[in-house]
């Protein structure tokens, strides 16, 4: 080759490098080049949160991240005491994250201990595909595989990757597919950067001995921006700082999560002087209640319920179908008479339509063998669906103890307990009922009782239509004064919150 040539292959080979240089630096970097490059830069550490039903300290969060040679590890855990109906009713919920220095999720775990008992899940992603996932409630495992189309966020990691995405900025929006493991359900969140503000958080503290309390030391200023989130018609706000880590979240029904010392959110909280029953202010039950216009009571009929819902947008509710029925933002419930109930096949139904609704899910165990047992001593050789419907109704009813329980409901570990509110009290019943070929699913919303409409679930059973029951109430079928919102497990019922402060509701005449 001559030295001209050997010079032009040089220069070739230089410019080239050149442009190969000019393209990383300045061409568009994709969301996970971004997330990459700044996950390198994110700081190990803890940090702490108070958590607040009003002026009341219930609970305290903390969020500790490690940074380790090849992965990062992010663990949360929150204590709650929540007053309801006169006690306080106390849960434990921690996760543990594993990802890549990328940020990219590979594995989890996570546990909540309440009243009724524990619930564990895990998993791992399996060649970002399936994410493979392990569930421990009570002495039954389940092991179940979701189908991965596009990466998932945790909750836990949704203001990291807004925040190291450089996201941040106001005017922006953006969305996320974000899993939560303890309600097995994955969700598109989209979200909008608001506004920005600084916050005076306390960063140390020191024992007042005259008040016997930890109270601020030093205080730290903190930059952070406002993120709002839509969920199914969920709205949230949150506050998050530069490195993705929560400063201030504020939840309906007057909850607020608020940054803080460790041992003004935990050793005050810890040492709490009383844990007696909260004062009546406080109840969570009571706060969440919505006053009725009129006493039901005084109605000669039960069974027709007209009411005026205001306040919120109504769209993405399953307010129609079956007994109820919408106009415009007026709905109108129709209970069934117990001598109109009439079904058209025999048990065990084959129904392919239907077929959703007897099926296993992962915390209604359908097939377990002491599920099914139970359900065929309760109903015997009955055949026909609405004498076993009202049956299983009877025997929940009467077997189960009535208690507010904190807990992801798991049939099985209903059935061992023999206690729980209105959620374990449906699950169990959804449970026996698939077991013996009955279709049925949870319904969610509001109930009247003693001049109040409360939150509530319960079942509904298909006898030839959709047909309420109540087995926390003993209702077969159930009156006209249960108002279903959502159809569907814990994932749906979710979607209650954003009624919680904002419907009112009127009684027609």
């Amino acid at each position: 080759m001559s030295r001209r040539a050997l010079a032009v292959a040089i220069l070739a080979v230089w410019l080239g490098a050149l442009a190969w240089l000019l393209v990383r630096r300045y061409r568009p970097r994709s969301q996970r080049e971004l997330l990459a490059a700044a996950a390198l830069t994110l700081p190990p550490g803890a940090t702490y949160y108070g958590i607040w039903l009003g002026d009341q300290q219930i609970g305290y969060a903390s969020n500790t991240v490690d940074t380790l040679p090849d992965s990062i590890r992010i663990d949360y855990r929150m204590m709650l005491a929540i007053p309801a109906l006169g006690g306080v009713h106390h849960t434990e919920a921690t996760t543990r994250l594993m990802l890549t220095r990328a940020l990219q999720f590979r594995s989890f775990t996570a546990a909540l201990r309440a009243d009724l008992g524990a619930f564990a899940a895990r998993g791992t992603v399996l060649g970002d595909t399936v994410l493979a996932i392990t569930l421990e409630s009570g002495d039954t495992t389940q092991h179940l595989r979701v189908p991965l189309a596009h990466p998932i966020v945790l909750p836990e990691l949704v203001g990291i990757r807004a925040a190291l995405g450089h996201r941040l900025r106001i005017g922006n929006t953006f969305s996320m597919r974000v899993f939560d493991p303890l309600i097995l359900d994955q969700q598109d969140i989209a979200m909008r950067v608001t506004g920005d503000s600084t916050f005076i958080v306390p960063d140390s503290a020191m024992y007042d001995s005259t008040r016997r309390l930890w109270v601020p030391a030093t205080y730290d200023t903190v930059r952070a921006w406002r993120v709002e989130q839509d969920a199914g018609g969920v709205h949230l706000a949150s506050w998050i700082d530069q490195t993705g880590g929560v400063v201030r979240w504020d939840w309906p029904a007057g909850f607020t999560l608020q940054r803080s010392a460790f041992e003004i959110v935990y050793e005050n909280y810890r040492h709490q002087p009383s844990r007696g029953p909260p004062p009546a202010t406080g109840d969570l039950i009571d706060r969440t209640a919505i006053a009725s216009d009129v006493k039901l009571d005084d109605l000669p009929r039960r069974d027709t319920l007209a009411v005026v819902l205001r306040g919120v947008r109504l769209a993405g509710f399953d307010l129609s179908g079956g007994r109820q029925t919408l106009h415009g933002d007026t709905l109108v419930v129709h209970a069934e008479t117990p001598g109109a109930l009439r079904a058209n096949y025999r048990l065990p139904a084959s129904l392919p339509e239907l077929a959703k609704d007897l099926a296993a899910e992962p915390l209604i165990q359908v097939h377990d063998p002491r599920i099914e047992a139970e359900a065929r001593q309760i109903v015997g050789r009955v055949h026909d669906p609405v004498r076993a419907a009202r049956l299983l109704n009877q025997w929940v009813y009467d077997n189960l103890k009535k208690q507010i329980t904190i807990s992801v409901p798991s049939a099985v570990q209903v059935l061992d307990a023999r206690r729980g509110d209105c959620n374990e009290h449906t699950v169990l019943y959804v449970a026996l009922a698939r077991a013996i070929g009955l279709p049925a699913r949870t319904a969610a919303g509001l109930v009247y009782l003693r001049g109040r409409f409360y939150y509530h679930a319960w079942p509904e059973v298909y006898l030839g239509g959709w047909v309420a029951v109540d087995p926390t109430f003993g209702q077969f079928p159930a009156d006209a004064s249960h108002l279903r919102f959502t159809l569907g497990g814990l994932a749906r019922q979710v979607e209650l919150i954003r009624l919680i402060g904002q419907l009112q509701l009127d009684v027609v005449p």
